[in-house]
């Protein structure tokens, strides 16, 4: 008897299964044959949703991009003057899966991770961009190009972000005393 689940239901799924394999074979190793074993299914049910490999893992960089700014975005209160998010802010806890947070911070996936915060970083502008607005209509901050003021400091932040030399505790404390100092508060 064929199943049919709902479309958003199976495409997660095929993401699933595949950051599993791509964790426990690496995704050089794994095709969209081994996807489709799996999960028990025809290999033509994941072209279905994803035309390739490349396709179905830049999906899932998207979609656990999302599933971190959403995560920050749930601890911010709309309350909160700039300042406060500044001093709130910590590094993403990129644990909320294992499969996906480990195939992500493999060594050798060094490129996808950087993938991964470019995603997350390009997510998070129009959020950041709402706030700084915010903070300049309330008088907080004084600047006039929004725009390249927020893409600077997201976008600025990888430089720390990216750096293994740093623990986490000392990349918050560099970029949270940054931004509090070119944001003059």
């Amino acid at each position: 008897m064929r199943i049919t689940k709902d479309p958003e239901d199976r495409k997660q799924e095929i993401l699933d299964t595949a950051m599993r394999l791509f964790h426990e074979k690496g995704y050089e190793k794994t095709s969209m044959s081994d996807i489709a074993k799996k999960m028990g299914v025809a290999q033509g049910l994941c072209y279905r949703y994803f035309p390739s490999k490349e396709a179905l893992f830049n999906s899932s960089i998207d979609r656990y991009a999302q599933l971190l700014v959403d995560w920050n975005l749930s601890r911010q209160k709309a309350d909160m003057s700039l300042k406060e998010r500044i001093e709130e802010m910590t590094i993403f806890e990129e644990t909320q899966n294992p499969d996906y947070y480990v195939v992500f911070h493999q060594i050798e996936n060094v490129s996808f991770h950087e993938l991964l915060s470019l995603s997350v970083c390009r997510k998070m502008i129009p959020h950041v961009r709402d706030w700084a607005e915010q903070a300049r209509q309330r008088g907080e901050i004084h600047i006039d190009d929004l725009d390249t003021a927020v893409s600077f400091c997201i976008y600025g932040q990888l430089g720390i972000l990216l750096d293994h030399n740093l623990s986490v505790s000392e990349k918050e404390s560099r970029i949270k005393s940054f931004l509090l100092t070119v944001l003059k508060f």
